[in-house]
């Protein structure tokens, strides 16, 4: 699922007070990033006549980084990163095995703020806090690891027609569509525009507050274009998304403070019900080693499948976290939650996945873990069993 924040809201600040103009030199150029593999085994039950693998190996290398960045005659820096995946974000079994742009755009900062120009998350998604990942290269708020059904809501329409097989004689045809309406998110972070091709502003960090504004165009495309050739038709996607974050860093008598909220809106093509929109708070307290974290969000009108687009009028979803973790040394433990209901007029359902473990750093990037998680779906209707998952693995993570 999408990737965690690490550190973003310290890498957004920094470097927005220019200094003294230096003598300007080349790019430099440094490739890093993270890949993380896990073997698990798993108790998870059977759906619908459909049972489930018990062991699974898992390889997640979503954050393969090129980033070229110097330093300007005039004292500003700019950049491109260059972020690279196997496959989508959602893992798909049928395409998962091509090196693909998740993320690539450009940047300038100096004393006025950061712009960034090109296909990456926008302001609300890059200064969102929530709980704390303790687990190397996982955690329970947008997993990159979850070992559980899918889910959600969907819709099934009927259509009958008259169809012509002769001259004379017509025949009366059935066809039944399935279509999923939303899935289950199990993320608190903005998703509307995703990494969609879009321009970010965020101003210098003031008496520890700093804002970010973000506009996407339209959300069908993003990463690079060999020649920008041409134009979008209208009513493809949604459109014109407008996200407005602020957050806050600071520390008070040994206790470090992060608080964040954002607020995004869409306009969903014409023909659709409503337009979509996105709230959402998040706030850590570390001391002493101990990192208490939450975050709570809700959309309407907004289905994310393995695509954000339009929900049906009415649907809604909302998604609350909270966590705690402790670091000493090599060492990190904790205990995180996520809950994740999905709704429509007269019927909704919910996903909770609860997540302990922790892992031990072996130094130079290099981090083992254990990762225990269980999930329950509850199916919202009567007669109908709740679904459960549990699981657990061994994960080796490296970052370079």
């Amino acid at each position: 699922m999408k990737k965690t924040l690490l550190g973003t809201t310290a890498l957004v600040s920094a470097g927005l007070i220019a200094g003294p103009a230096l003598a300007s030199d080349p790019l430099t150029v440094t490739v890093g990033g993270t890949v993380t593999a896990g073997v698990y085994a798993i108790d998870q039950d059977d759906t619908g006549g459909t049972s489930y693998q018990d062991t699974a190996v898992k390889l997640v290398a979503r954050n393969i980084d090129i980033n070229a960045e110097g330093t300007l005659d005039n004292g500003m820096v700019a950049g491109v990163l260059a972020t690279l995946s196997l496959g989508d974000d959602w893992n798909s079994h049928f395409n998962n095995n091509d090196a693909t742009f998740r993320e690539l755009f450009a940047y300038l900062e100096g004393g006025f703020g950061r712009f960034e120009i090109g296909g990456t998350d926008g302001a609300a998604f890059k200064m969102h806090y929530t709980s704390p990942w303790f687990v190397p290269g996982n955690g329970v708020d947008s997993p990159n690891i979850l070992n559980a059904v899918g889910g959600g809501i969907t819709t099934t329409t009927t259509t009958t027609s008259f169809v012509p097989v002769g001259p004379t004689t017509n025949v009366l045809v059935t066809n039944t569509f399935t279509n999923t309406v939303a899935g289950f998110r199990h993320s608190t972070f903005s998703l509307m525009a995703a990494d969609a091709n879009k321009v970010t502003y965020f101003t210098p960090r003031f008496a520890g507050f700093q804002l970010g504004l973000s506009y996407t165009p339209e959300t069908t495309f993003n990463g690079p274009n060999p020649n920008g050739l041409g134009v979008v038709a209208n009513n493809t996607s949604i459109e014109d998304v407008v996200e407005v974050a602020l957050n806050y860093a600071g520390s008070f008598g040994g206790v470090d403070l992060g608080a964040s909220g954002f607020y995004v809106s869409g306009d969903a093509p014409t023909g659709t019900n409503a337009d979509p929109e996105e709230l959402g708070f998040g706030l850590n307290l570390g001391m002493a080693g101990f990192t208490l974290g939450g975050a709570w969000y809700q959309s309407e009108d907004l289905g994310v499948t393995s695509a954000p687009v339009p929900g049906v009028a009415g649907l809604e979803e909302e998604v609350w976290t909270v966590g705690l973790s402790y670091g000493t040394g090599p060492w990190t433990v904790g205990v995180a939650y996520l809950a994740d209901e999905i709704s429509v007029p007269g019927f909704s359902t919910e996903m909770t996945t609860w997540q302990t473990g922790g892992g031990y750093n072996l130094g130079s990037g290099v981090d083992i873990g254990l990762d225990l998680q269980m999930s329950t779906i509850e199916a919202g209707i009567a007669g109908v069993s709740d679904i459960d998952s549990q699981s657990a693995g061994l994960v080796l993570s490296v970052s370079f």
